[in-house]
């Protein structure tokens, strides 16, 4: 992995809320999950993308996802 690719913030809890749309692991869109599968899909994009999705995440949603997001680019 080149150092200024951003990981994926999948962290394998991969279940969407009917309602929001939102996965409840990573708080994304089955599009978004698409575009970061994209090679076309920019760095730029991607570090937007996880801002926005932590403003979507609460409480423990939230706390899980960083917890998890940090020991996978830990150990990427």
């Amino acid at each position: 992995m080149k150092s200024q690719e951003i990981i994926s913030p999948c962290i394998s809890i991969c279940k969407t809320d009917p309602v929001s749309g939102f996965c409840y692991g990573c708080g994304r869109t089955n599009e978004e999950k698409k575009n970061w599968k994209n090679q076309n899909t920019t760095q730029n994009w991607k570090n937007n993308n996880l801002k926005e999705i932590q403003k979507r995440l609460s409480g423990w949603q939230l706390e899980t996802f960083k917890t998890s997001y940090a020991s996978k680019k830990n150990k990427a």
